[in-house]
């Protein structure tokens, strides 16, 4: 995902605090488990703990994973996402 669609998604859920409070606190989770995962990559290669790097990957594609089972859910009609629509 680029930044501009981080950003989209975030600005969406800021605008609907009330509605989706819930969804934003998940989003932050996802938010910050991406910023660890790219902040950690340098700290893991530097200090050969290579039992962390898939660790950082993993955390690095989170927002993505997050937003394609989001979609997923949300065709099959069994969870509505209405933030679908700022991507």
């Amino acid at each position: 995902m680029t930044l501009s669609q981080l950003a989209s998604i975030k600005r969406w859920l800021i605008l609907h605090p009330s509605a989706h409070g819930v969804e934003l606190f998940t989003w932050n989770l996802v938010l910050t488990s991406w910023l660890m995962g790219w902040v950690g990559l340098p700290g893991t290669l530097l200090s050969g703990e290579w039992a962390a790097l898939p660790l950082c990957f993993v955390a690095s594609i989170s927002p993505r994973c997050y937003v394609l089972a989001r979609r997923r859910l949300h065709r099959s009609g069994r969870l509505r996402c209405d933030w679908l629509t700022a991507l």
